[in-house]
């Protein structure tokens, strides 16, 4: 029996088509590299602090990342800036203005940073407390660190996620 030629045509289409379809990776490879260079931009730069098991940070929300600076440490029993104890809690007076131990340690610190890369805020510091730290000692201490220099004060807290764009909170304070 002889064939029409579209007959032939249809025959011939479906001996090509028979070994089925195949996947084309050109496109999946696109999206897999778009996704990777999101991630990579967006994996959120996040400094952690090496946390005390003596000190119950505060929680608290913000936006802002904090920096990578100069650590003063309050635990219960003595205060310590990047993990040298200068004085024991025991040891300060609390009727001072400043607290003259950690002023001594703060010039030196400044002393050791170029005076002529100071910033018009002044350097950073960050202060890691209890939460139920007392209220005078906190004044002390930012009245210490203001008078050595170092007037960008940052507060360590816990971060909480934010659900509310009203009840942000800065973790930065000027003096």
């Amino acid at each position: 029996m002889k064939q029409s030629m579209r007959a032939k045509r249809m025959a011939r289409s479906h001996s090509r088509n028979k070994n089925g379809s195949k996947l084309n990776l050109v496109s999946l490879m696109d999206i897999f590299t778009i996704l990777v260079f999101f991630l990579m931009v967006n994996n959120g730069d996040v400094e952690v602090l090496q946390a005390d098991e003596n000190i119950a940070l505060p929680e608290s929300r913000s936006e802002q990342s904090p920096d990578a600076t100069l650590l003063i440490k309050i635990t219960p029993t003595e205060l310590s800036i990047s993990g040298e104890a200068v004085v024991l809690l025991d040891q300060i007076d609390g009727n001072a203005a400043v607290i003259e131990a950690l002023a001594i340690v703060l010039n030196d610190k400044a002393g050791s940073l170029d005076s002529g890369t100071q910033p018009d805020a002044g350097w950073s510091v960050t202060i890691m407390a209890d939460q139920a730290m007392p209220y005078h000692l906190l004044k002390q201490l930012l009245a210490t660190c203001a008078n050595s220099g170092f007037r960008d004060v940052s507060l360590a807290v816990i971060g909480q996620e934010i659900t509310d764009s009203s009840s942000l909170s800065t973790q930065t304070m000027e003096i």
